[in-house]
């Protein structure tokens, strides 16, 4: 257990604690919560395929798994979970010691089965929403952009177009004659039926016929119902959506002097998301709502700023002050909007291009709760949209499709002495109660279900439970155990649709161990630092957002001094005797880390540039998140090979070049000795090959990363004491400031030194030390 990534490579699968404490109250005192951080569609090698419906337990509704004890004589499996007595279906007479199904097979932990849908499947459906009051050279970058994924789309994709100003349009693709829209009053809210009656997507009219499938995809859907003319498959309306992206203009409306544009974002989307249940109800489809929006809403549903320029838009101080007039009803209008477009099984994808906020804060519960993507930057001609658009319609799988699923549900299913506490991730809870819900709920609690109408290859869930286990009930599990073996067992199981058509049912069943809570040793040694900070940051922030007077640092703090406490090795009120174990180590590095990202510190951030980096924390695998918490910094020099550095300043060296990677930006650092010969020109010279592959290698890695990567990162060129080197300076650990001249001396030749107040990490180190070792 000692490289835990290897489980997440063989099952996609983290925990905080790969071993558990037997007792309720021996579990309070591990500090970090027990949770799993489990990706559903994450590319597993050599995941095996079944074909056929999995095998339940007719109790507990679980899948037959490699944890279940059979009785081949009478064809029998008795459930882990439940411990009920099942009887193998007729077509699996067969099985034998010598002929074991595939579910039963130790190394297949993860298991996914073909299924049967339970609606018609339709192709996949994109809906784009165009923002109409930006100036024109990005609504013409934008329209390219748009342009070059109509190109790169399959021919039975569907897709619909609804553009935005003062007032929306709905544009009728199925009318070929001349370019044809329905208009709605920007200022108004409308719900889902009163769109529908608007479009006439409720009247009676002759089915027309299905587009084919993508390949693979079985029998072509049956005919769709009437009422479909505003989302079409491509190959029946690409002139006319293409002919209505070259005449797109600016919003007819003029701006008035000192004002903002009258933009109605919020009640576009309303619009769109009726339209969408109106034609797309009834199937079973990957359906994704695309805002392109370039400022922040002015009229209707979601507003968060008034038209006169002498209203600043809301920024984190006015929110923690309760003075943003148009926050909280903007929240509950994308509450409600959420909550429709869950139930319809549909996505909400934002690309947010401004140098103002657009409202991305209070979009926020929309995103998350349809596992949508979020792509933020300055303009619609930055690279950074360029990119990441282009690769949403990038195949990514080996036949050719995207690696996006959709309308996935995931429920879980623990073993006694375990219980659901709740989930934080892109998923939105669905109703089913039962005995395996926790009473104290984390997140989105009070249920083992909940729905995901999007889900991506690095689409990642928290998973909190709760030890309801008593060490008398473990001792006699342990009494009817295999070898002796206190173990206790979680199944996670995820239904969705697969880019390919076919619906498919991901299983995933894990086993741990229970253990005497009085036993540090052994839980330390099932301690994952890495999964164990990536689960803190998410609560940290989760907390942030609804608890009031919630003081993040002071809480990262307080929990960091108790499991130092609890689990390290010193003698008391000896500071200088405290050490961790190897697999803690590294964690109040973390920690430390954390406490200054910008998930926790807000100040020089919008609120939107916080619900964004919130968004793609609470989304990514265990390694991504956690370069966002703590980056990595590589060094090239002359006369060695690339090699990991300290996060320190102390690593700014003249004769170095520093890359930087924080997964939202991507930073090419030179010395000051190494600028100055690029801007010499020395690496132009014939003799001088090493100079230019020098400055080439961190280049080369950085576009490596930037392809590999979405959203697209930032990449920042720079050089020492230029004004962008403070994208690199904001990182590193301060050992060396202004006022520090032991750090000045810890630096060695560095030249730099961090004009900063914050604690080194020595600083932050001793004080750990002297707290966790106090009596």
């Amino acid at each position: 257990m000692a490289d835990f990534s290897e489980l997440e490579e063989r099952d996609g699968l983290r925990l905080s604690w790969n071993v558990w404490p037997n007792s309720r109250i021996e579990a309070t005192k591990c500090v970090i919560p027990f949770a799993a951080l489990y990706t559903p569609s994450k590319q597993l090698r050599g995941l095996q395929l079944a074909e056929y419906e999995p095998i339940l337990c007719k109790a507990c509704a679980s899948v037959l798994n490699p944890y279940a004890r059979v009785d081949f004589r009478s064809k029998l499996w008795t459930c882990p979970f439940c411990h009920t007595r099942n009887q193998f279906p007729p077509h699996y007479h067969g099985v034998s010691e010598t002929n074991v199904p595939v579910e039963l097979y130790p190394d297949f932990s993860t298991l996914e089965y073909l299924v049967q849908p339970k609606r018609p499947v339709a192709p996949p459906a994109y809906v784009f929403v165009v923002d109409t009051c930006i100036p024109e050279d990005e609504l013409s970058a934008c329209r390219q952009a748009l342009a070059q994924a109509l190109a790169s789309m399959p021919e039975y994709a569907q897709v619909g177009l609804v553009t935005y100003g003062t007032h929306v349009h709905v544009h009728e693709l199925g009318f070929t004659e001349c370019a044809k829209s329905y208009v709605f009053q920007g200022a108004r809210e409308y719900t889902a039926q009163q769109v529908q009656d608007q479009l006439g997507l409720g009247a009676k009219g002759a089915p027309r016929k299905a587009a084919p499938g993508p390949p693979g995809a079985g029998a072509p859907p049956p005919p769709q119902p009437p009422g479909t003319r505003f989302i079409l498959p491509l190959h029946e309306c690409e002139f006319a959506i293409s002919g209505v992206l070259d005449e797109l203009q600016r919003d007819a409306f003029p701006t008035l002097a000192e004002h903002r544009p009258s933009r109605s974002t919020g009640t576009a989307l309303q619009v769109a998301a009726g339209m969408m249940g109106g034609c797309l109800g009834a199937l079973h489809c990957a359906a994704r709502m695309m805002l392109f929006v370039g400022g922040p809403s002015t009229e209707g549903g979601g507003k968060v700023v008034d038209k006169e320029l002498s209203e600043p838009i809301r920024s984190h101080k006015d929110l923690a002050k309760d003075s943003a007039p148009h926050y909280k009803r903007a929240r509950r209008f994308y509450d409600g909007l959420a909550e429709q477009l869950v139930r319809q099984g549909h996505a909400l994808d934002v690309f947010a291009c401004s140098l103002d906020q657009v409202g991305l804060a209070e979009m926020k519960p929309a995103v998350e709760a349809t596992g949508g993507m979020v792509v933020q930057t300055d303009t619609f001609l930055n690279p950074v949209f360029k990119e990441s658009f282009k690769r949403v319609f990038a195949p990514e799988t080996e036949e050719g499709y995207l690696a996006v699923a959709s309308n996935a549900t995931f429920e879980v299913t623990p073993s006694r002495g375990v219980k659901v506490a709740g989930l934080l991730g892109p998923a939105a809870p669905m109703e089913k109660k039962g005995a395996a819900v926790a009473e104290q709920s984390v997140g989105m609690g009070g249920t083992t279900l909940w729905r995901l109408a999007g889900l991506d290859a690095a689409t990642t869930l928290g998973v909190f439970f709760e030890i309801v286990a008593q060490a008398k009930d473990a001792a006699a599990q342990n009494a009817m155990g295999d070898q002796g073996l206190q173990q206790f067992y979680v199944q996670f199981k995820t239904a969705f649709l697969h880019p390919n058509g076919t619906s498919r049912v991901r299983v995933t069943t894990f086993t741990r161990r229970w253990v005497d809570g009085n036993n540090a040793d052994e839980l330390v040694a099932g301690f994952d630092q890495e999964a164990a900070a990536v689960v803190i940051a998410r609560l940290a922030t989760h907390k942030m957002e609804t608890e009031e007077d919630f003081d993040a640092t002071r809480w990262l703090d307080r929990t960091l001094i108790r499991l130092a406490s609890r689990f390290g090795d010193y003698r008391k009120d000896d500071p200088a005797s405290f050490q961790l174990t190897p697999n803690m180590s590294y964690y109040p590095q973390f920690m430390f880390n954390l406490r200054r990202s910008q998930f926790v510190q807000v100040f020089g951030n919008s609120p939107d540039e916080t619900a964004y980096c919130r968004l793609v924390l609470n989304r990514e695998t265990v390694p991504d998140a956690l370069v966002m918490i703590q980056p990595t910094l590589l060094a090239y020099s002359l006369d060695a090979a690339p090699m990991p550095v300290l996060l320190d300043v102390g690593s700014i060296q003249p004769d170095r070049v520093l890359l930087l990677d924080s997964y939202f930006y991507v930073v090419v650092f030179h010395g000051t000795t190494i600028a100055a010969w690029r801007k010499a020109e020395y690496h132009l010279l014939p003799e001088q090959v090493a100079l230019k592959q020098l400055l080439e290698g961190p280049k080369a890695d950085a576009a490596e990363l930037l392809h590999k990567r979405f959203p697209v990162p930032r990449l920042v060129d720079c050089d020492q004491n230029g004004s962008q080197a403070r994208f690199l300076l904001a990182k590193l650990n301060p050992s060396s400031t202004y006022n520090n001249a032991a750090g000045a001396a810890y630096a060695g030749a560095a030249s730099e030194v961090i004009m900063t107040d914050d604690v080194s990490l020595a600083v932050f180190t001793d004080h750990l030390k002297k707290l966790a070792v106090q009596s």
